[in-house]
């Protein structure tokens, strides 16, 4: 089985009938390795809500945590996140092979945004209102990163329990995927893009006052 981990802050109703994510796990819900575990009226930060999950006595093998502004394009989900954690520890669908001092993401060098020089990033997502959106193609996927996008992280439960990886809820909205990288690779696990297919609605949210205070606790929590 595979728990389905999202936050928002849609109603059960709203989220189901109007969302990106609601709506498409509706059309997956015929595959029964799939469990959908929303978490509706959200105001809890994405950390909080994800160790939650991962806390769960009765959660599933793997867990895919994923914004609920996703279109689920792929309806071979199950099994490309299974084949994809027979060969990383953590996957995702957009990341870069290496890591900069003072690097704010994984696309980004630094905090006036410049982006990752070719070669070193991977990934390929989908962006648009509606499913099937305009492809960006970043680079060759799969591809063993330093640092993935939150977007869509999977694993195996028991994985990131036995390392004593979880995210820390002192990032809310931000940051909290640079430093669940981060914690995963010091814990010695490998993390690596694949080949899942997923429309974003959204684009990211930088440069905000919000985002700056996010990444001024995550620089004090690992020195660069």
């Amino acid at each position: 089985m595979i728990d389905i981990v999202s936050a928002t802050r849609l109603s059960e109703n709203d989220f189901w009938n109007k969302s990106a994510l609601g709506l498409s796990l509706g059309r997956l819900m015929q595959e029964p390795r799939l469990n959908a575990c929303p978490i509706y009226d959200n105001k809890r930060g994405l950390g909080e809500v994800y160790n939650e999950r991962l806390a769960e006595p009765e959660r599933a093998e793997y867990v895919v945590f994923v914004h609920d502004d996703v279109w689920l394009d792929d309806y071979f989900l199950a099994d490309r996140v299974i084949d994809g954690l027979n060969h990383y520890d953590v996957i995702g669908v957009a990341g870069n092979k290496r890591r900069r001092p003072g690097q704010p993401s994984w696309g980004f060098v630094d905090t006036s945004f410049k982006w990752e020089e070719p070669g070193y990033v991977s990934g390929c997502v989908a962006h648009g209102p509606q499913p099937f959106g305009q492809i960006s193609a970043w680079g060759p996927v799969p591809a063993e990163c330093e640092l993935m996008d939150g977007v869509f992280f999977a694993a195996k439960t028991a994985t990131l329990r036995e390392h004593e990886v979880a995210f820390d809820p002192q990032f809310d909205f931000h940051l909290y995927d640079m430093d669940f990288c981060r914690r995963a690779r010091s814990r010695g696990l490998r993390l690596g893009t694949w080949p899942i297919c997923i429309t974003h609605q959204g684009r990211g949210n930088f440069a905000t006052p919000s985002w700056f205070a996010m990444y001024e606790r995550y620089i004090a929590k690992w020195g660069s």
